[in-house]
């Protein structure tokens, strides 16, 4: 299977755009990873960790750590834009892609959005079409390990969007027919999140 939207293995290589044209209008570049949630890092055992595909797909998918480990692993070199204005470039992501991890449980074909669950009960919706074309389900960035604030074990990277909806310490995956607002789009947060847009907010708030 072929990589997609960057999703590259170690020996595929490929030029970068000029930095210009990847730094979305209203932010500014960042050397930093900065850690930002909201409450507090849950306390997540490997052990016990379990994540599950379920609505609309012809079979409920549920996987522990070790089952997820032995799924087909890529990596994903990608720009990262969060809503507080910065942005990181060049991040490269390991992990299982979103495409891999939903195709066993089969998507109906009235499945067209997603819902990401994690622990401490954070949401986030994303149109399944996205998710599909560049999701992937991040363990490793930038050659090490996720961090324990920065999503350990698993994250959601959803790179064209604003970075909240490339939630943290995802355990659960819903496919809906109709799209529902997650935490912070409950919150005032733009729906699509596009940061070419400056998609930060609903319309009315942006006023």
């Amino acid at each position: 299977m072929e990589p997609q939207f960057g999703l590259k293995r170690p020996d595929q290589v490929k030029a970068a755009p000029a930095q210009g044209e990847r730094v979305p209008p209203g932010q500014f570049l960042s050397k930093k990873f900065p850690v930002l949630t909201y409450g507090s890092t849950p306390k997540v055992d490997l052990k016990s960790w379990k994540i599950r595909v379920f609505g609309l797909v012809e079979q409920e998918v549920e996987l522990n750590w070790d089952q997820f480990s032995k799924l087909e692993w890529v990596r994903m070199t990608a720009d990262f834009h969060c809503v507080t204005q910065w942005s990181s470039l060049d991040n490269t992501w390991e992990g299982v892609t979103f495409a891999s991890l939903v195709g066993l449980a089969k998507p109906l074909p009235q499945a067209n959005f997603v819902m990401a669950h994690c622990f401490g009960n954070y949401t986030t919706n994303i149109p399944l079409e996205v998710a599909l074309d560049e999701g992937l389900l991040a363990h490793r960035q930038n050659g090490e390990e996720l961090g324990r604030d920065h999503g350990w074990p698993l994250r959601l990277i959803v790179p064209s969007r604003y970075a909240w909806k490339s939630a943290k310490w995802i355990n659960g995956i819903e496919l809906m027919a109709e799209d529902s607002p997650g935490f912070w789009e409950q919150r005032g947060y733009s729906n699509s999140a596009d940061p070419w847009k400056e998609e930060r907010f609903w319309p009315e708030l942006r006023r």
